[in-house]
C-alpha cells in the first residue's frame, strides 16, 4: 500500500486521531481503548440504561491511557506519532479480528460487542454487525495501516507500542483471568517483538513493579496488512494494571503513577527511537 499518512498536521475523523510526530521517528504510539465517547445512533441500539452503561464503560475503558500516551511523548528526545481512538470500544474494538478468528467471539465481544463484561446483553441477539464495521473498523484499520507503512517509507521501519489497561481483579469475560497480574503486562509476538524492543521495555519499566509477559493478556497490534509478513514492524504491547495509578473501576488517576508510568515510557521510545 502506498503511505498516505501526512508528515505534517494532525490527521482526524469522528472516531480516531493520528497526532504527528517527528518525521525520523518509528514509533507510534498506539490507544485504542482510552475513549467513552457513543455516538447518539450507535447508543440507540445499546440494551443498558444509563447507569448501566457508565457502569460497564468503567470496566471496559482504558482510563488514562491517552493521558500517558500525551505526556510521555511530551518528554521524548524524538517526539513519537500517536494513534488515538476517539470512540469507545464499544461502538467498535479496533484491535479484534473483524470475523471466525477472533477467540472473543466465544463470550460475544468480536470487533463489535453483543455482551458486556459481566455477560449481561449489550446489542440484541439478530443485531447485524456490518455496518459498524463499515463504518468504523475498516476506515480505522486503513488509516493505521497507512500511518505504519509512513513510518516504514520515512525510516525504514515501524514500531507499535499499544498502551492498555487492565483491572485489579479478573472480569468474568476475560479468558485468561486466573493468570498472573503484574504491575506491568508486556504481550509480544513471535515476528513482530524483538529481543531488543522487549529488553528495552523490561528495563524502561522497571521502576513500575512487577512485569510479566503475555499474562493476563497475550500478543501485540499490528495491521493485517504487515502481520506476519513484514519484521520490519515492531510491536509491543503495554498492558498496566490500573491500581497502580488509578482510583478503579473508572475513578480519576491515583497519585504518581501516571506521571511515573509516562516517564517509563517515554524511557521505552527513546531507546528504540534514533
Amino acid at each position: 500500500m502506498s503511505p498516505t499518512a501526512p508528515t505534517s498536521g494532525p490527521t482526524s475523523s469522528p472516531s480516531f486521531e493520528l497526532l504527528p510526530g517527528a518525521a525520523d521517528s518509528p514509533v507510534i504510539l498506539h490507544v485504542p481503548h482510552s475513549a467513552r465517547e457513543i455516538p447518539a445512533d450507535v447508543r440507540a441500539d445499546l440494551l443498558l440504561d444509563d447507569p448501566a452503561l457508565e457502569r460497564e464503560l468503567d470496566h471496559i475503558t482504558d482510563s488514562h491511557t491517552a493521558r500517558i500516551a500525551a505526556e510521555s511523548a511530551r518528554a521524548c528526545v524524538v517526539t513519537p506519532w500517536r494513534f488515538v481512538n476517539r470512540l469507545s470500544r464499544l461502538v467498535v474494538d479496533p484491535e479484534r479480528f473483524p470475523d471466525e478468528r477472533e477467540e472473543m467471539l466465544a463470550v460475544g465481544m468480536g470487533a463489535v460487542y453483543t455482551r458486556t463484561t459481566h455477560h449481561a446483553d449489550l446489542r440484541p441477539a439478530d443485531h447485524d454487525p456490518e455496518p459498524l464495521i463499515d463504518r468504523y473498523f475498516r476506515p480505522y484499520a486503513r488509516a493505521m495501516t497507512d500511518a505504519v507503512a509512513d513510518r516504514l517509507a520515512a525510516t525504514g521501519r515501524a514500531v507499535v507500542i499499544d498502551l492498555h489497561s487492565y483491572p485489579t481483579a479478573p472480569l468474568p469475560y476475560e479468558l485468561h483471568g486466573s493468570d498472573p497480574r503484574p504491575d506491568v503486562c508486556l504481550g509480544t509476538d513471535t515476528l513482530h517483538t524483538p529481543r531488543a524492543l522487549l529488553s528495552a521495555a523490561r528495563e524502561a519499566f522497571a521502576e513500575c513493579g512487577e512485569i510479566g509477559l503475555d499474562s493476563p493478556f497475550i500478543g501485540t497490534y499490528v495491521p493485517l496488512e504487515f502481520y506476519g509478513k513484514e519484521p520490519a514492524v515492531g510491536a509491543l504491547m503495554v498492558e498496566i494494571r490500573r491500581d497502580t495509578y488509578m482510583t478503579e473501576p473508572g475513578g480519576p488517576p491515583d497519585g504518581p503513577g501516571v506521571a511515573r508510568l509516562a516517564s517509563a515510557l517515554a524511557t521505552l521510545v527513546n531507546a528504540v527511537s534514533p
